[in-house]
């Protein structure tokens, strides 16, 4: 069993400094996946050495890809070609990491071997039918549990047929997903989103020279080419960076540049709605690196007022609402979330979630069906549960500077899953935050 990890945060303190926040997860999962099914070796540098990164890395690994590192964010893959893998010994146990299931799904479904996908009780009740459904249409054999969640059982039979698929809900994983198994599907395999969301998958298909056509809202890719290793350098995560972002806009006098964050146009949604409503960001040293945009972010803080966020922005911004929920506690007025359902089947239900913490805290903050409606108000301080949820623990983290007593935060485990920095980082840059572990 993991220790019970607790959070205690004193109110108070300035945010100030200069920080790189650790490279981001997407394409750090991304870069290990591709770089396993090219030809050559990849050269990866700045990769996330959180557990859910690590899961990808060590299931290739048990599938016969030699991956040396990671050592300091270095990683060298040595690609097998789309058609080298090999099946693992017994089930491949992706942890936390519901980006590894749904990816490995659509990957998978096109090996000849089988294989099983496990994963901790948290994935283990996360909705997987959203991937099984469409790659079962592509031929796809896949069984899961009553509930359609792991473990999934992928009876390899190396027969997929191209399909076009029109996604329900906007998600980059399903998207990924179904572009993975098209690289081992006949024919072309095309989907259509019902909102723009994150193109990491794309764009490194594009640098690992895989061709892909894009027409507005579908995009197609074709069996049966192969990819060309190339070298990464992974951006800072947004997701990651969002909690500095929001630490110093709602903190008077603070003032933190965070260096080399990735701003790929389908992740900036934090940026937007913290503008909105009106923080001091500023965007500086803008570049292209390995396809993906990168700059240094500036924000001073400023006093925020509520605001409804536009809905067009609540993909670009998913995973950000738990912190972004803190901003908007602070946020004079009232600031009111919808279209944001998804929310509910993270790794823990984040509106309930976040509804719960933030009344314990003494704001006004009521929960709807599809987001929230939080007043801002006084916070005082109290103890609040992240039920094991990473981002959920990081955003009451950042809460607790503006608390009036000491917040304390119970099951902060899974933080070591994607920010395991986090609290050297955090105190580095001024919070006051004490870890205990049980």
């Amino acid at each position: 069993m993991s220790k019970a990890i607790t959070f205690q945060v004193q109110p108070g303190g300035e945010l100030h400094g200069e920080a790189r926040v650790p490279g981001d997860k997407s394409i750090s999962h991304r870069s290990i996946i591709l770089g396993s099914i090219a030809e050559g070796v990849t050269h990866i540098r700045g990769f996330l050495e959180g557990e859910d990164a690590l899961a990808t890395l060590q299931a290739f690994r048990d599938m016969g890809v030699e991956i040396e590192g990671p050592e300091q964010g270095e990683v060298v893959v040595h690609g097998v070609g789309l058609h080298g893998l090999q099946a693992p010994k017994g089930p491949l146990d992706l942890g936390n990491s519901g980006t590894s299931m749904r990816l490995l799904s659509g990957l998978l479904a096109g090996q000849n071997f089988s294989v099983t996908l496990t994963g901790d009780a948290s994935l283990s009740s996360r909705p997987m039918r959203r991937v099984i459904t469409p790659l079962t249409r592509m031929g796809a054999k896949i069984e899961a549990t009553e509930a359609g969640t792991a473990p999934l059982h992928i009876a390899g039979n190396g027969t997929l047929s191209g399909l076009s698929y029109a996604m329900p809900v906007a998600s980059a994983q399903v998207k990924s997903c179904l572009l993975l198994a098209g690289l081992y599907a006949d024919g072309v395999t095309s989907v259509i989103e019902p909102a723009p969301t994150r193109d990491h998958t794309e764009r490194m298909l594009r640098g690992f020279q895989y061709p892909l056509q894009q027409q507005g809202s579908k995009v197609s890719i074709r069996g049966g080419g192969k990819l060309l290793a190339t070298d990464i350098d992974v951006p800072g995560d947004i997701s990651s960076a969002a909690f500095f972002l929001v630490g110093a806009a709602i903190t008077p006098g603070s003032d933190v540049t965070l260096q080399h964050v990735g701003i790929n146009p389908t992740r900036t949604g934090v940026i937007e709605i913290l503008k909105l409503m009106g923080a001091g960001i500023d965007i500086l040293n803008q570049r292209v690196i390995g396809g993906e945009p990168v700059a240094d972010l500036r924000v001073r803080s400023r006093p925020l007022h509520g605001i409804d966020i536009p809905e067009r922005l609540v993909p670009l911004a998913i995973d950000e609402f738990p912190v972004l929920f803190v901003a908007a506690a602070c946020a004079e007025g009232e600031t009111r979330l919808t279209g944001a359902r998804e929310l509910r089947v993270k790794e823990s239900d984040r509106i309930q979630v976040m509804a719960d913490g933030l009344q314990t805290l003494g704001i006004d903050a009521r929960p709807t069906e599809d987001g929230m409606i939080i007043q801002s108000g006084m916070m005082a301080g109290g103890e609040v549960d992240s039920h094991g949820d990473h981002r959920i623990a990081m955003a009451f983290s950042i809460a607790g500077m503006h608390a009036r007593e000491p917040v304390l935060i119970r099951n902060c485990a899974n933080v070591n899953t994607s920010f395991p920095e986090f609290i050297e980082l955090s105190r580095r840059l001024g919070l006051n935050i004490r870890v205990t572990e049980a």
